[in-house]
């Protein structure tokens, strides 16, 4: 099969398009042909070697995190799921990933794909989505009137936060650029800022929750918007306590595990209608290099797509 593959920490040049054997699977585990994958940050922060120090991985490493597709065979313990079932997926960080056309992984870790979008509007659901479920509804616990602030509304996790906050009736500030306001106003937020020619903090007050995307002077910033007992949830960085402290604020900085559970629920609001996924740009497999470089450029709006069909 066609996999990507990094055999040392680097630039996009490291990118290498291999064919490889197709993974043999574990009693609990399924394979899957994969359809479509797509790119999240932490692809290339492990490509330049960000997480080399946490002992993750071992090189040659096939890369990516998101993944939708077709179960073509099931370990003998697996019972939930059968050969032709349509999946979706945020694999273990661990593991090989899914820039490849086949992969191994733990049937815990699937979830039926929904049916009314395709695959290559479904791979860009799973790490973006449970970013986005964890932040908001595990760890912030939103409820129906709250008014959720919502950082770089236009990019992958918060372009589905936005949604999902409106899923759940929260009155949605976003915060973007110029050229995505009337993206994020599509999507459903009730107020978008502009941040190149407003200072968020000085037009924002009194939010109960925070999703804090960027980190640095942003996170900083975001403290001073929160209410008394108000919660700054961030992806970008860990918060500061003795801040949220001064502030009389809660913090919290999540990073996410696979979560078949909560890619059940994003199916369900995907399937009626609320959430809808928002593409980018679709770049095939021998396109890998151009598809990391545009990531970093950090000005996608919603997802960038692998077609892992598209040799």
């Amino acid at each position: 099969m066609k996999a990507v593959r990094i055999h040392t920490y680097g630039g996009s040049d490291v990118l290498q398009v291999e064919d490889v054997a197709i993974p043999a699977i574990a009693s609990d585990e399924v394979l899957v042909k994969i359809h479509a994958s797509s790119i999240n940050p932490i692809d290339w922060k492990v490509r330049e070697g960000y997480l080399k120090d946490m002992n993750l991985h071992h090189l040659p490493l096939t890369l990516g995190w998101d993944f939708s597709g077709e179960i073509v065979k099931i370990g003998h313990s697996v019972s939930l799921f059968r050969v032709g079932d349509a999946v979706y997926c945020r694999p273990a960080l661990e593991n090989d990933g899914t820039y490849a056309e086949y992969i191994a992984v733990k049937a815990s870790e699937v979830a039926l794909k929904p049916v009314t979008i395709s695959h290559l509007q479904a791979a860009s659901i799973p790490l973006a989505g449970i970013t986005a479920w964890e932040t908001l509804i595990t760890t912030a616990h939103i409820k129906p009137g709250q008014k959720v602030l919502i950082h770089a509304a236009s990019g992958g996790v918060g372009s589905l936060a936005v949604q999902l906050a409106k899923a759940k009736d929260c009155y949605v500030i976003g915060t973007t650029s110029t050229t995505n306001v009337e993206l994020v106003k599509s999507l459903g937020a009730d107020e978008v800022i502009d941040y190149k020619t407003t200072d968020f903090a000085q037009v924002v007050s009194d939010v109960d929750v925070v999703l804090d995307t960027l980190g640095g002077d942003i996170q900083e910033k975001s403290y001073k918007v929160l209410k008394k007992g108000g919660i700054l949830v961030s992806i970008a960085g860990h918060p500061n306590p003795e801040i949220a402290e001064k502030y009389g604020v809660n913090a919290a900085f999540v990073f996410i595990s696979p979560n078949a559970p909560v890619l059940k629920e994003l199916r369900f609001l995907i399937d009626l209608g609320k959430i809808k996924p928002v593409i980018d740009r679709v770049f095939s497999l021998s396109e890998i290099k151009k598809a990391h470089e545009y990531s970093q450029t950090g000005r996608s709006r919603g997802k960038i797509v692998i077609d892992i069909c598209d040799n």
